[in-house]
C-alpha cells in the first residue's frame, strides 16, 4: 500500500509546487511508482510535468463529482495520464477546480471526495504526492483527510512562520475530526540561501518549531529550479547536475528512509 503524502502551507511562493513535482521524479527515478495529484486550481503541477491544462476535457473535477457516491478503481484510472518519466504518473487539473471546490460546500460527503478517489488506486503505487492550494480551503481538508502525512515547504524569508499556526491548528482539527492517522512528515526549508543571515534565522526558528520533523535536506534557491516548469520538465531531467537536482535526490532518500 502507498504512502500519501500532502505538500501543505497555506502560504504561496513557497516552493510547495516545486517540491511535489521534483520530489515525485526523483522518487520515480528511484523505480518506485509514483502518483502526483494536482488539487491546486491553478494547476502549476500539471503544467511543471509537461501538459497544458487547457488541453484535458477529463480531469480531477470530474471524477472527484463523481466521487459523491463511491467510485470505482477503473473509474479513478480513466482520468490519470503517463509522464515523460518512467514510473511517474499524475492526475492532472484544470482551473475548473476551483469552480468545483464553490459547489462542494453545500454537498454530501465534501470532505472526503479525495479519499474516496485515492483509496481506489493507493496500491497501484509505492507514492502518492498531493500538491494542495494556497489556502486553508475546501479542497484543502480534502487533501489533508486523504493523505497520511503532511509535508510543510517552508521559504526562507521574512513572515515565513506567518500563518503556520493556522496550518497546524487545521492540521489539529482533521485529526480530531475526519482523518485520526493524520501526521506530519516534516518541514522543508526552501530558497535557502546561504549568504543571508536571515535564511540562517528562519532556518533556527523552523527548527524550534519541529524539533526533529525538519527535513535534513535544505532545498537552496535556485535559477533551474526556477527555470525548469517553463520547460514542463522537473529539475532532474531539466538539469540532473544543478544544486537543485542535487537536493532534490536527497530529499527522497530521506522519505524513502521514513518508508
Amino acid at each position: 500500500m502507498s504512502r500519501i503524502i500532502a505538500a501543505c502551507n497555506q502560504k504561496g511562493g513557497v516552493g510547495k509546487t516545486t517540491t511535489c513535482v521534483n520530489t515525485s521524479a526523483a522518487i520515480a527515478a528511484m523505480e518506485k511508482k509514483v502518483l502526483l495529484v494536482d488539487m491546486d486550481p491553478q494547476a502549476n503541477a500539471t503544467q511543471g510535468l509537461g501538459f497544458d491544462p487547457k488541453e484535458f476535457e477529463e480531469d480531477i473535477c470530474d471524477i472527484l463529482t463523481q466521487a459523491e457516491s463511491d467510485v470505482t478503481r477503473d473509474q479513478v484510472r480513466h482520468y490519470i495520464r503517463p509522464t515523460s518519466m518512467p514510473y511517474l504518473e499524475v492526475l492532472p487539473c484544470s482551473h475548473a477546480l476551483a469552480g468545483l471546490e464553490v459547489g462542494l460546500i453545500t454537498q454530501p460527503h465534501r470532505e472526503r471526495r479525495l479519499s474516496r478517489v485515492l483509496q481506489q488506486v493507493r496500491d497501484d503505487y509505492d507514492f502518492i504526492f498531493i500538491d494542495s492550494p494556497p489556502s486553508l480551503s475546501m479542497l484543502t481538508l480534502n487533501v489533508l483527510t486523504a493523505a497520511d502525512t503532511v509535508m510543510i515547504p517552508i521559504q526562507c524569508e521574512y513572515y515565513a512562520l506567518q500563518g503556520l499556526a493556522e496550518l497546524l491548528n487545521t492540521i489539529r482539527l482533521v485529526q480530531a475530526n475526519l482523518n485520526p492517522k493524520l501526521s506530519i512528515e516534516g518541514a522543508l526549508l526552501t530558497m535557502y540561501d546561504s549568504r543571508l543571515n536571515l535564511s540562517k534565522q528562519v532556518a533556527e526558528d523552523v527548527q524550534s518549531t519541529f524539533s526533529e520533523k525538519v527535513f535534513k535536506t535544505i532545498i537552496p534557491r535556485s535559477v533551474k529550479l526556477s527555470e525548469a516548469p517553463s520547460f514542463g520538465q522537473p529539475i532532474i531531467l531539466y538539469d540532473v547536475l544543478s544544486l537543485g537536482a542535487t537536493r532534490y535526490m536527497e530529499l527522497a532518500k530521506e522519505i524513502l528512509q521514513n518508508d
